[in-house]
């Protein structure tokens, strides 16, 4: 299992709708594929590889470096997908922008649509919230996510693929998830990470924030007004000799009182409670975290856990333009070698095995 993120630059303009439709096409293809050699599952486990995920995209002729290759991958598997789950046994819910805002509603909807009677939707829906609420609120480095993709199985498997913009440097981040062997949804939910550009984050999953998780739980089953009054006085007297290195502002006091009382009303039992609560973000928790380090000696870690173009060209014509010629003639042979296969004959199948066996010298 590989999960973790990728930072991108932005890119203006949109994805032609020649190769968007072509991208519909070949991307549920080769998943189908997995799906036929490997299962489902297997499917999870590749989108939730960053380097798996961008060398797809590259492969479906996208630009290799641009942010918008996780919009249009993501948007061109859910639509080609679309009326197939079925077939390959995955649905893929959520978007960007607004539509991202939609995926609990669509989580529910497939799994009444599918009969999916062994699932509990409300599981799934828990799953996709508190990946989202992580990457935006507990790790804080500085990207606003705006896109946010859940992918299931019939069997409840799931994959997370959601990215984040940071204006200031105006880079993308993606962050991928898998819930296959995933312990703690506050507690290194990434097991391995991808990038190349490190920021300063005020890190709450990381296993050195254990004590500060703790206590910022702790603080939030106190009286709210005892609370921010330690947080004020923190503000006042001890912050001037403080070396934080926080990427954000520090939050002054008078918002606290509004959030801590939401938290207070629900006696979180632990730290994946506080952060599940509506209306606690990230600067509630920056405060929260602060108190916790400075009043009760709980740190909290800084550590950021960041860290295949040539098959049909590229949307931005790097290294060269898409050759639509092959890209069609690609389609056609792995839709004609998968419908043969539906029916028993799987020559063509096994021809691509060992040109793949072929290409990797065994």
């Amino acid at each position: 299992m590989r999960t973790g993120t990728a930072s991108l630059p932005l890119h203006g303009g949109h994805c032609p709708p020649w190769l968007f439709e072509r991208m519909q096409r070949l991307g549920p293809a080769i998943l189908e594929v997995i799906v036929q050699e490997y299962g489902p599952q297997e499917v999870l486990r590749r989108l939730s590889d960053p380097h798996w995920f961008q060398a797809f995209g590259c492969v479906l002729g996208f630009d290799w470096h641009s942010s918008g290759l996780t919009t249009t991958l993501c948007g061109a598997l859910k639509e080609g997908l679309r009326g197939r789950e079925k077939d390959l046994g995955l649905v893929i819910a959520g978007g960007k922008g607004r539509t991202s805002r939609q995926t609990p509603h669509e989580i529910e909807t497939a799994v009444d649509r599918l009969a999916l009677t062994s699932l509990q939707p409300e599981d799934l829906v828990y799953a996709s919230r508190m990946a989202a609420k992580v990457d935006n609120t507990a790790l804080q480095d500085g990207y606003q996510l705006y896109h946010h993709v859940f992918i299931f199985t019939f069997d409840g498997q799931w994959a997370v693929v959601q990215q984040g913009m940071n204006e200031t440097s105006r880079l993308a981040r993606r962050y991928h998830w898998l819930g296959e062997g995933m312990q703690d949804f506050v507690c290194e939910p990434h097991a391995a990470v991808c990038c190349d550009a490190r920021e300063t984050a005020l890190n709450m999953v990381a296993r050195e924030s254990e004590a500060s998780r703790q206590v910022v739980t702790e603080l939030g089953r106190q009286q709210p007004a005892k609370v921010v009054a330690e947080f004020s006085r923190i503000l006042e007297k001890d912050l001037p000799n403080l070396a934080l290195p926080w990427r954000h502002d520090v939050p002054r006091a008078g918002y606290l009182n509004k959030a801590l009382l939401k938290v207070y009303d629900v006696q979180p039992r632990d730290f994946a409670g506080v952060l599940g609560i509506e209306g606690v973000g990230p600067k509630t928790i920056r405060a929260l975290a602060m108190v916790a380090e400075v009043a009760y000696g709980a740190p909290a870690s800084f550590r950021d856990p960041v860290r295949y173009s040539f098959s049909h060209g590229g949307k931005d014509g790097h290294p060269y333009p898409v050759d639509r010629q092959v890209y069609d003639r690609t389609i056609n042979v792995l839709e004609q070698a998968l419908a043969a296969a539906k029916i028993g004959r799987t020559e063509k199948m096994q021809a691509l095995k060992r040109l793949s066996r072929l290409a990797n010298g065994s």
